[in-house]
């Protein structure tokens, strides 16, 4: 390898991300040369809509995918959970890269925990997981979909009076946010979205030689996760737009899977934990899948008959 061009969104949480994938693969091979092309997307253009109006998480991807399916750049950086199971013809995913913390996290001027805010209290998220699993909990609370890059939906925090906000703790911390975080929501209780903190390097599948790069940087226990989490979605039916959380971690050497799929509102709510060795992944998330299904998360898919 020796010239490659990364692809990534123009928020400053993206730039920041294709730089931290340019840091490793440079610090992996020295002799790199490596620039960042930024990209404005659709859904960095269209704020006023909740996802799900507008394409879901994949409206993020596609521009940037036209740019490395026509050659212009030679790998995309994305965040994982923004990443559709189903990708284009012609491209995959190369790598799993850089796991920063999963968790979601409360942001909040005056309140210190979910359990602290006031009844009818207004919580700014654009996520139906997050909605599922903070009205499981607090059902009496006014979830408001809230969008824009993180600085832009902190400020909103203050300009929108919200009482607070459910964020991926990940994007604050990589932008030096911390700060702002009010507590950590641990996934015992908020379970994380698929993939949420690590970042994906999306590649031409006929890149043999760059695939084979990317191998040898990438951490094979952080491959390991994410394979068992993406092939749980895939098993649940894709890219489905109903809450869907998971949280992978080692416990005594072994790959320990939590998921769930709930109702948007959180009245129904189905979790289910198992746990295989790091070779058996993808069959972990295949049978987490398989558990979900059977306890009847069809209904929440859209999937019956």
């Amino acid at each position: 390898m020796e010239n490659l061009t990364i692809g990534a969104r123009t928020s400053d949480l993206a730039v920041y991300q294709a730089e931290r994938v340019k840091e490793l693969l440079i610090e992996f091979d020295s002799g790199l040369e490596v620039e960042i092309k930024k990209i404005k997307t659709k859904g960095d253009k269209i704020l006023d809509k909740p996802l799900s109006e507008i394409g879901g998480k994949g409206v993020f991807l596609k521009e940037i995918e036209k740019y490395l399916i026509e050659g212009e750049i030679d790998l995309a950086v994305h965040s994982l959970k923004d990443v559709p199971i189903s990708l284009p013809e012609g491209l995959e995913l190369g790598a799993f890269m850089d796991e920063e913390d999963p968790r979601d996290c409360l942001v909040s001027l005056e309140y210190e925990d979910i359990e602290d805010l006031p009844s009818g209290g207004k919580v700014g998220t654009g996520s139906l997981r997050r909605k599922c699993q903070l009205l499981r909990e607090r059902s009496d609370l006014k979830v408001v979909p809230v969008r824009g890059n993180v600085d832009t939906r902190v400020k909103k925090l203050r300009t929108e009076d919200f009482d607070a906000l459910i964020l991926a703790s990940s994007g604050l911390k990589r932008l030096g946010l911390e700060d702002k975080i009010a507590t950590y929501l641990s996934p015992d209780r908020f379970l994380p979205a698929p993939g949420q903190g690590v970042l994906a390097v999306e590649i031409r599948d006929r890149d043999s030689q760059l695939r084979s790069f990317l191998k040898e940087v990438e951490d094979e226990r952080l491959s390991g996760k994410m394979l068992a989490e993406r092939m749980m979605l895939k098993t649940l039916g894709g890219d489905c737009h109903v809450p869907v959380g998971a949280h992978t971690e080692f416990v005594q050497g072994e790959l320990s899977l939590t998921a769930m799929v709930g109702s948007p509102e959180g009245q129904e709510y189905i979790e289910v934990k198992s746990k295989s060795s790091l070779d058996d992944a993808e069959q972990l998330g295949e049978e987490i899948a398989s558990s979900l299904l059977d306890a009847g998360a069809e209904k929440f898919l859209g999937m019956e008959e």
